[in-house]
């Protein structure tokens, strides 16, 4: 009973969000991903914005998930001062590293370029960045004792996309240039121009149910 509720709400405030938002998450539907990126739609948080819509990815390699990470879109009609504009998006990126990698001393300010480079790579426009990288270890002892020590390095960061033609920044491009990110903190190679594909969200499992 709490989830169907819980469903209509979420469709009844689906049907009530501004056209501009509207529009948005539209455009993250067409975003050109590579295959090797899987997305998905998952509920959003509700106390964040007015308008919110997630999507969790992972780049996987055969059976492999090399990353993963979520972004969100957010939406105050009014605007918000800390964002300078009607739009936020905020992500989550974690990735498992190689030992040699993980002690590299830059490695967290390498990580923060990667994120502001895919950015600009797509010649974005962007505003009021920031982010914290977080970089973790964990040694196994007694009954756990034979894993391999391992390493994970998280980012966490937001961004005000600007808004472009009816107030509508360009998500599809954000979108892409996100997981541009995720593939480079999964130790891909760059994209070739073929290396990209028309995604219909949600992907990574198939449609959610409420």
């Amino acid at each position: 009973m709490d989830d169907a509720k819980e469903g209509h709400e979420s469709a009844s405030r689906a049907n009530q969000a501004p056209l501009p938002f509207r529009a948005a998450v539209d455009a993250l539907k067409t975003a050109r991903l590579r295959p090797q990126v899987e997305v998905e739609q998952v509920p959003p948080p509700q106390r964040l914005a007015p308008f919110a819509y997630a999507l969790e990815a992972a780049v996987v390699d055969g059976e492999q998930e090399l990353a993963d990470g979520r972004l969100v879109l957010l939406h105050d009609p009014a605007g918000h001062d800390a964002w300078q504009g009607t739009f936020r998006l905020v992500t989550l990126v974690r990735a498992e590293l190689e030992p040699e990698m993980a002690a590299d001393p830059l490695l967290p300010d390498v990580c923060w370029s990667w994120l502001t480079g895919a950015l600009q790579a797509r010649g974005l426009a962007y505003g009021e960045p920031s982010g914290t990288v977080t970089r973790a270890s964990s040694h196994y002892f007694g009954g756990l004792s034979a894993r391999p020590a391992a390493s994970q390095i998280e980012i966490r960061a937001s961004w005000s996309p600007r808004e472009g033609l009816g107030g509508v920044p360009d998500t599809a491009a954000h979108l892409a240039s996100w997981c541009d990110l995720l593939a480079q903190v999964a130790g891909l190679p760059p994209a070739g121009p073929g290396d990209a594909s028309v995604v219909t969200l949600p992907q990574r499992r198939g449609p959610q149910s409420h």
